[in-house]
Order: C-alpha cells, then structure tokens, then sequence
C-alpha cells in the first residue's frame, strides 16, 4: 500500500518556486507539485502535459496560441509537441500530471 500524502500541507512546505515534487506515480504516470512565481523558460515536451491549479491563478502562455488563465480546480492539458511556458504573476501552485520520466524543461 501507499502512503497516504496531504497536497495541501506538501505545497506549504515549498518554498522556491519552479522545483516540482512527487506526490505519486501510478502506471508510469507521476503526479507532482510546483510553487509557480513568476516565469518559467519556454519549453515543450514530446507527450501532453496536465496542469491542474491547486491555488492561486497561473497563465499557460504557448506559442501561435491564446494564453489560458487557470484559476483553483480547473484543468487544461497542453498538447505534445506545443511550446509553452507557465507564467504567475502571484504565488500559485499546479498539481502536473506527466509521464515519470518527463523532463522538467522539456525536449
């Protein structure tokens, strides 16, 4: 059995932004958190990426595409192979659903 894990009382406990931790992998998938505060560098990966916003509200700008705003318990999936970059003018935080081996700055 696994660890039960509070998402809450993980992301209080970040303290620098952009540096992701693992809340759990299930069938290769793994699930993690991130303290967003300001700009991460463009980037893109070569399968889609799921941003839920935890807290807060963040931008998902991408490229020859409408930035999306996401605000607490919403969802947006950036597809494969779309370069974008996530962007908080405040602290927020996102719950990313990614493959396991997925590299944070991408491909």
């Amino acid at each position: 059995m696994s660890d039960r894990t509070s998402v809450g009382d993980v992301a209080q406990r970040l303290v620098e932004p952009w540096k992701p931790v693992t809340l759990a992998v299930a069938n290769g998938s793994a699930v993690r958190i991130a303290r967003m505060e300001g700009a991460f560098p463009w980037h893109h990966h070569d399968e889609d990426e799921l941003f839920l916003c935890w807290d807060g509200t963040f931008w998902i700008e991408m490229r020859d595409c409408d930035a999306v705003l996401l605000s607490p318990g919403e969802i947006y999936v950036v597809p494969k192979g779309v370069e974008h970059r996530p962007v908080a003018e405040n602290v927020a935080y996102a719950l990313v659903f990614e493959r396991e081996e997925t590299l944070q700055y991408g491909n």
